[in-house]
């Protein structure tokens, strides 16, 4: 069995981002599962045969058939497992993703834990998804952003490639959610609240918190607190800034506060993260 399986560099990348990738030419039967995900993988089938079977959202198990040309998604926290037929077994080739923007296309691609088949329905976009995927296995030398790059441009043929599938999406409520995201993305820094980003999307707490969390996969508040330790950790990584210059800068200008919250994300204090990572940016940087 040929296999070729890499990990993708620890960086953060808020709206897309790759954890692994890679291609294996399996033997025959070979299996794997019953497992859990924690994000997105999605295999594409270059030759061969085999079958997937899942459990959907409500526990109940399916089963399927698959070929060279067709692909699977394993939604996070979903029970696989997928077998490779006895006498013409698959290769395939796969992409582990995750992110902001994952659920939203994925959403109007059609794919999903109760739809998580790939069948396209435009080949020549099938083509370059599929080029796309092969690119970033053969190339894992490359920068992260170059892979990131060539991520963006797989989800944009993965989403042609399937076009007449794609369910009916509520503009005004994408609208909403960009408005939200955009004021996130512009105000971060200072005081605000779920209130607030509802209030600048026009719309009331209640509902806001509901839409958000349908489309994003987090409610508003835990969004807010992800995207500050993210910006937060960078901060800690690259800059001399002191660790409440840092709290100050993405809206917590209690330093305890801060502390806490950069602990419930990554499960350390800021200071012990910046000492686990300073590695990051070369031994000649000076941390406050």
């Amino acid at each position: 069995m040929a296999q070729d399986f890499t990990i993708f560099p620890s960086m953060t990348f808020v709206d897309l981002g790759l954890y692994q990738f890679g291609r294996e030419n399996c033997d025959p039967a070979h299996s794997f599962g019953p497992a859990i995900r924690n994000h997105y993988l999605f295999h594409y089938i270059l030759n061969g045969k085999g079958t997937f079977f899942w459990q959907n959202a409500r526990g109940h198990e399916h089963e399927m058939r698959l070929k060279a040309g067709q692909g699977f998604l394993i939604s996070p926290r979903q029970i696989t497992t997928y077998v490779a037929d006895e006498r013409i077994p698959w290769e395939y080739c796969w992409l582990e993703f995750d992110g902001l923007r994952a659920k939203e296309s994925l959403e109007i691609i059609g794919l999903s834990v109760n739809n998580p088949i790939y069948n396209p329905v435009h080949p020549e976009f099938s083509q370059i998804m599929k080029e796309e995927m092969l690119y970033i296995v053969r190339n894992k030398k490359e920068a992260p952003l170059h892979l990131i790059g060539h991520l963006y441009l797989f989800i944009d043929a993965l989403m042609r490639s399937v076009k007449e599938n794609q369910p009916t999406v509520s503009k005004v409520k994408d609208y909403y959610i960009k408005e939200a995201l955009a004021y996130i993305e512009r105000n971060y820094m200072n005081d605000i609240s779920v209130e607030s980003i509802a209030e600048s999307s026009g719309l009331n707490r209640s509902y806001f918190g509901k839409i958000f969390k349908e489309s994003v996969g987090k409610s508003p508040q835990e969004f807010l607190i992800s995207y500050r330790m993210i910006k937060a950790a960078e901060l800690l990584r690259r800059t001399r800034y002191s660790i409440n210059e840092i709290g100050c800068a993405v809206g917590y200008p209690n330093q305890l506060h801060f502390s806490r919250a950069f602990k419930s994300v990554y499960g350390v204090s800021p200071r012990n993260w910046r000492n686990a990572n300073t590695h990051l940016t070369g031994p000649d940087i000076d941390y406050k």
